[in-house]
């Protein structure tokens, strides 16, 4: 049976990899070679290959791998963002390109819900203190801010936007959104979300903010000093999209500055940041290493719609999350 399976190749299991919890998925339907094998006799192995599964932007679909892969039917990408990877010119080499939307979504959208849940109630500052063996007593001046009630700000009502509004609505917040195209009427009546045009009038009256955005060259330092300073002083942002949407020198300052109150971040540019990045430095910054979509139900559906695409290019099916260039 093994020997009539297709053969796939994927960068490795644990570290930056697929966690080995979820490699029976791909072994059931393909053959697996992993990247260090590959590289060892890429004239042996890569006629012999069909699809490449990447995960955490690995194998990366670089010339110099896809020109030994002759028989590549398709790249299967672990998530929605598909930034890192030349589509057009992957597409160029008869070779399709797919991804995972939807099933992320809901990890994504309570990833970000705790995050500002945790940079406005300070719960990591409080844990620390809780289990400082020089703590005696609570600090009344401990003091985080209110969520219920509040104005939240969704940048991007895409499948996860959606959902933070979803999530926050339990938390009777009035919720604004700016969008390329504004949603159904009824979709905002479910939520109770009022569209603005103007990104910056959304920027004026939030006291959270959410980025929800795919990265584009339009999206690349969407968030820089001009968006920071119409913020609130004492609204905070989180980003659960990508890290270069956000200009983190332009955060630093205002942070710094105190032009806004506080950040919360899933994702960074580079990840993980330097070592000496000024960020990791900062009181009012909550940092963690983008892990929206960790959790073993979300990732189990995500490897396995990866492989439900790759078969399908493999078998010359219609691919289900087919993106084209």
């Amino acid at each position: 049976m093994a020997e009539n399976k297709p053969w796939a190749l994927i960068s490795e299991v644990e570290a930056m990899g697929f966690h080995e919890d979820f490699i029976d998925i791909i072994n059931q339907h393909f053959q697996i070679i992993y990247l260090k094998e590959f590289l060892q006799n890429p004239d042996l192995h890569g006629p012999k290959i069909q699809a490449l599964l990447m995960w955490n932007c690995s194998p990366a679909a670089k010339p110099s791998l896809m020109s030994c892969l002759p028989s590549l039917k398709v790249v299967a990408n672990g998530g929605v963002g598909i930034d890192h990877l030349d589509v057009p010119y992957i597409n160029s080499l008869g070779v399709k390109v797919a991804n995972t939307p939807g099933v992320v979504s809901d990890a994504t959208a309570d990833m970000a819900m705790a995050l500002l849940l945790a940079s406005a109630r300070m719960v990591v500052e409080g844990h620390l203190i809780s289990v400082d063996p020089k703590t005696t007593h609570i600090p009344q001046s401990f003091m985080g801010v209110e969520v219920t009630g509040s104005t939240l700000g969704i940048i991007g009502m895409g499948h996860i936007g959606y959902k933070v509004a979803q999530r926050s609505k339990g938390f009777n917040m009035r919720i604004l959104y700016h969008n390329r195209n504004r949603r159904s009427v009824e979709d905002e009546q479910a939520v109770g979300a009022s569209y603005c045009e103007k990104l910056d009038d959304l920027l004026k009256e939030s006291d959270f903010v959410v980025v929800v955005v795919n990265l584009t060259p339009d999206t690349t330092g969407f968030i820089s000093h001009r968006e920071l300073s119409l913020m609130k002083p004492t609204a905070t942002l989180v980003n659960v999209s990508r890290g270069l949407v956000v200009d983190h020198d332009a955060l630093v300052k205002a942070l710094k500055s105190g032009t806004i109150r506080a950040a919360a971040l899933d994702v960074t540019h580079p990840e993980p940041l330097p070592r000496d990045h000024p960020l990791l430095g900062l009181p009012n910054v909550l940092i963690t290493p983008h892990i929206g979509t960790n959790t073993h139900v979300t990732t189990r559906k995500m490897v396995q719609m990866m492989v439900d695409n790759a078969l399908a290019a493999v078998k010359g099916l219609a691919v289900p999350n087919e993106v084209k260039g």
